[in-house]
């Protein structure tokens, strides 16, 4: 990990870092960085075993960890979250909005429920961490990210469902700059590109199809969780003080000669799962 290479080591000591969805991969990756920064860090998500060994992970940086289960999806789960880990932890300076559902669908198979969960896990499940984290935010003159995704400004195969998702997160993330600046509080998105050892690249992705893939990137590599990890620190630091209602993308460049690829294997990988 790089991160205490290029910040103070204590850059968020004293300070609490929220993660929805911090059990596993990026978000989780996100939530090391922080820790490396001497921050308390406070995670959620739906599997309390995960979470666990998530926290066992964190604690290794030697801070205070909260790891509480709670679905994004349901309002009351967070706020009963966000107040375990206030009186653990104290007021939340940072919230990451991380958690995501994904999988691959042709619109036209894709079921009306299909569509709702996504919208429910990613769309909704933002807001209500948003929403009931507003209090504890402005008394910080805290920050928020959310994790948004290349398919809410670029049309990707069989990703209606996460387009509609991202591209609602990102509206939304504007929103709230807009409004909420008043109370000091910032918000802006961080697009990941594809992310090693991650759940998202194995699910979206041909394993046989891995040498095309970095050879369309034009920094001709993948990305790593710290890569999200360090923007999500410089984000939320004092560098980034005078930047609001940004979506910001760090992917390597993958998403400017559009969707193409991804498009392609997407459909060698529908057609391994179904045939």
């Amino acid at each position: 990990m790089l991160v205490t290479q290029y910040f103070l080591k204590d850059l968020f000591k004293g300070k609490t870092v929220f993660v929805t969805g911090g059990g596993s991969g990026i978000n989780l990756g996100v939530a090391k960085n922080f820790a490396a920064l001497g921050a308390n860090i406070a995670i959620c998500g739906r599997s309390q075993e995960k979470l666990n060994a998530a926290a066992a992970d964190l604690r290794a940086f030697g801070t205070k960890v909260c790891a509480v289960s709670a679905d994004v999806r349901d309002s009351a789960a967070l706020e009963a979250a966000f107040e375990q880990s206030k009186a653990e932890l104290g007021a939340m300076d940072v919230l990451v909005c991380g958690a995501a559902g994904n999988f691959l669908a042709p619109a036209e198979k894709l079921s009306a429920n299909g569509f709702k969960t996504v919208i429910d896990i990613d769309l909704l499940g933002s807001f209500n961490a948003t929403h009931k984290a507003f209090e504890q935010l402005k008394e910080t003159r805290g920050t928020i990210l959310y994790i948004s995704a290349g398919m809410a400004y670029i049309p990707h195969a069989f990703q209606v469902h996460v387009g509609a998702a991202k591209a609602g997160i990102d509206m939304m993330m504007k929103n709230i700059a807009l409004e909420w600046g008043r109370f000091g509080i910032r918000a802006n998105s961080i697009v990941p590109g594809s992310i090693e050892e991650t759940e998202g690249l194995k699910r979206l992705s041909d394993p046989a199809e891995k040498e095309k893939l970095v050879a369309a990137v034009p920094l001709l590599r993948t990305g790593t969780v710290d890569d999200i990890g360090q923007l999500a620190a410089f984000l939320s630091s004092p560098l980034a003080s005078y930047i609001t209602g940004c979506v910001v993308v760090c992917d390597g460049g993958q998403n400017l000669p559009g969707s193409a690829l991804f498009n392609a294997t997407a459909e060698l990988v529908l057609r391994a799962q179904h045939g």
